[in-house]
């Protein structure tokens, strides 16, 4: 062998250019230190192993070029730019008892920081009442608006409970509370919500003062000012670029920040540049408890809302859902204040333009009916009905995942993959291969992911006026039929009845499904009164020309416990027939009590169970049932009656005789 100058591995003496058995040979050279070095590639520019970790990230590109744009950070350097954002995040940040905000510092605390930026922002509502305090001599490190990869990292690493599933999908705990907490939300009331918002028997609006929501807001603050970092998310509501609202999401895990990167609208680079201050802010204590001993309180959640500061608080829950319906709430304030329908309700579109709307409570169908491989999905939760149309409120999905399946939802299903987070499922602990029929934990698993992860997503989220209006209802009595055809008053009737089964696991403390009305198929969220959602509603469908529908995702064939789920296959035949216009021109017949228009037969579903009384065995037990639904009807518009609908009460006197009549 050759010394340690020159290597031959070709065997002693052989004289062959070759190596060992055919192989190529090695080629080295002796370096001015005597080492001997494998030249078959350049070797890494690095003398440590962290210089090593350092050349594995690549610094993320200039964002956008700043020719031509317009804006605060228009003509500033990208440093400044940075530290106007924090400015802008600490002014968020600020107590109202301090003249200034937290320090702040851009990324994670775990990695060793670059020259810290730090921001101090004076807060100018409140003339401060001390100068100092332990938090004001630590640094809050702000985590801003971080990649689902960075989220990963963030979560697996520091957060108890998160794992990546077989399918690539975050799984995630929402902690002590899986559903919302409806009896714990509270809307500030002033002398301006005081005339606007809908109060009293009925409402979902319980009110708080002003006073005890800075109390808890100053408890969120302090908490979130106290943690080593914090996350932030700037993002947008609306995808009409006219009536977009700017929101931004303080939390404390990554798990929050990932499902609102999700489910609200990305900005580009470009759009985060020129974010400047928000419209709307949630402060994301979930974590932390509201002091039961404070005014208005009932318990240790608390989720408040102050349409005057643009701000919510989040206490003593971190169930995710309670930020998403808290911005739909918000949403449906502002948006008919500019003469815009906000709406509980999927949305898709034929590849002839036709648009269809998707009203239903959590567990009717909506998610699963508005994802339809064969049209394009516009939304499935949350939209707005413009003068030009309608958009997505959203930027993704939120939907249920109990009992899911490739075969029955093969859309929901492939979305389930990087970047989407699975909540509260339970997975084998070494293939990580998700149970989704185990209600371990809770009924109500979620997965929520961008609407780009369906492949027929329409993107801009936006569409022409409806052609179809479509109420869907799980009746748990099994007495309306799966389709009916509605007169424009009986689509208000029903609209605003909002009647269906309140399915298990959706809120705290339901086991099973029991009926209930929900005004506008989604009273939780509303803020006005109904009426003037309903009044809106038949101005945009008698001015473009929608049809309305009833259907029934429920039961058939007896109540709940003796009857059946209606078929999914059937249901989406019903729904087929509504896009194509078949069912216009099918022979109709009125049914009692209600006096619903029921097809007579529809293509690819039994004509027995059309009609529903065909489904029972038992004629008498349905008939009770039938007049026993009526009767509760009855009993739930009665709150409705005193509120005139529209200019005059003519409509009114319209709808009232649209209802159950026995």
């Amino acid at each position: 062998m050759a010394s340690n100058g020159n290597v031959n591995v070709a065997g002693k003496g052989s004289g062959v250019t070759g190596g060992r058995n055919g192989l190529p040979k090695i080629q080295t050279q002796k370096r001015q230190s005597g080492i001997c070095h494998d030249d078959s590639s350049a070797p890494v520019k690095a003398q440590t192993i962290d210089e090593l970790h350092s050349l594995q990230k690549k610094k993320s590109a200039p964002t956008t070029p700043l020719d031509g744009v317009q804006g605060a950070f228009a003509s500033l350097s990208e440093e400044e730019r940075h530290k106007q954002q924090l400015q802008s995040i600490s002014a968020s940040l600020a107590s109202l008892t301090r003249e200034t905000g937290p320090k702040l510092v851009r990324g994670d605390p775990a990695r060793r920081p670059e020259t810290p930026r730090v921001a101090h922002v004076p807060d100018h509502y409140v003339t401060p009442t001390f100068a100092s305090s332990d938090s004001s001599l630590k640094f809050t490190h702000v985590l801003y608006n971080l990649s689902p990869a960075e989220l990963y990292e963030q979560a697996i690493k520091y957060e108890k409970g998160s794992f990546i599933t077989s399918s690539g999908a975050l799984a995630t705990l929402s902690g002590a509370k899986t559903g919302r907490s409806p009896k714990d939300k509270r809307v500030v009331r002033d002398d301006v919500t005081e005339d606007e918002l809908w109060w009293g028997k009925g409402s979902p609006n319980i009110e708080m003062d002003e006073q005890t929501f800075l109390v808890n807001r100053e408890r969120a603050v302090d908490y979130l000012n106290s943690l080593e970092k914090v996350f932030v998310n700037d993002q947008f509501l609306n995808w009409d670029p006219e009536n977009r609202i700017k929101v931004r999401i303080v939390s404390a895990r990554a798990y929050h920040s990932l499902f609102m990167h999700n489910m609200c609208i990305r900005p580009s680079p470009e759009e985060l540049e020129n974010f400047g201050t928000p419209d709307f802010t949630i402060y994301n204590a979930g974590q932390f408890p509201c002091n039961r001993y404070t005014h208005y309180m009932t318990s240790s959640t608390s989720i408040d809302l102050n349409l005057g500061r643009r701000e919510m608080v989040i206490l003593g829950t971190q169930y995710a859902g309670e930020m998403k319906k808290g911005l739909f709430g918000v949403m449906h304030y502002l948006m008919p204040k500019r003469q815009i329908l906000s709406l509980h309700s999927g949305c898709n579109m034929g590849k002839d333009g036709d648009v269809a709307l998707f009203f239903g409570l959590s567990g009717t169908g909506k998610t699963t009916l508005s994802t339809d491989h064969n049209r394009y999905l516009i939304g499935d939760d949350e939209h707005c009905w413009s003068d030009k149309g309608v958009s997505n409120i959203e930027g993704g999905c939120y939907a249920k995942c109990i009992d899911l399946s490739r075969e029955k939802e093969p859309d929901i299903w492939n979305a389930i993959k990087f970047g989407t987070v699975l909540e509260n499922v339970v997975f084998d602990e070494h293939t990580r291969e998700v149970d989704y029929l185990d209600k371990s934990v809770t009924e109500n698993t979620r997965a929520a992911y961008p609407i780009e992860y369906i492949p027929n997503a329409k993107i801009p989220c936006v569409g022409p006026h409806p052609k179809n209006v479509i109420l869907l209802a799980c009746d748990a009595f099994g007495v309306l039929p799966p389709v009916s055809k509605l007169s424009l008053a009986q689509t208000m009737y029903h609209f605003i009845s909002g009647y269906t089964a309140l399915v298990a696991g959706t809120e705290e403390g339901v086991k099973e499904p029991r009926a209930t009305f929900s005004a506008c198929f989604g009273a939780a969220f509303i803020m006005l009164h109904p009426t003037k959602y309903a009044a809106m509603l038949a101005t945009k469908m008698e001015k473009h020309g929608a049809t309305g529908w009833l259907v029934n995702t429920g039961w058939s064939g007896g109540s709940y416990g003796a009857g059946s789920r209606m078929k999914l296959a059937y249901t989406r035949k019903i729904i087929d027939a509504i896009h194509s216009g078949k069912l216009l021109s099918a022979n109709y017949k009125k049914t009692e009590v209600f006096g619903l228009e029921i097809p007579t037969e529809v293509e690819g579903v039994p004509t027995e169970i059309l009609d529903p009384v065909n489904t029972w065995s038992n004629k008498k037990a349905y008939k009770e049932t039938l007049l026993k639904l009526g009767g509760l009807f009855k009993n739930n518009f009665e709150v409705f009656v005193n509120h005139k609908i529209g200019k005059d009460d003519k409509l009114t006197q319209e709808i009232l005789a649209a209802g159950p009549n026995f």
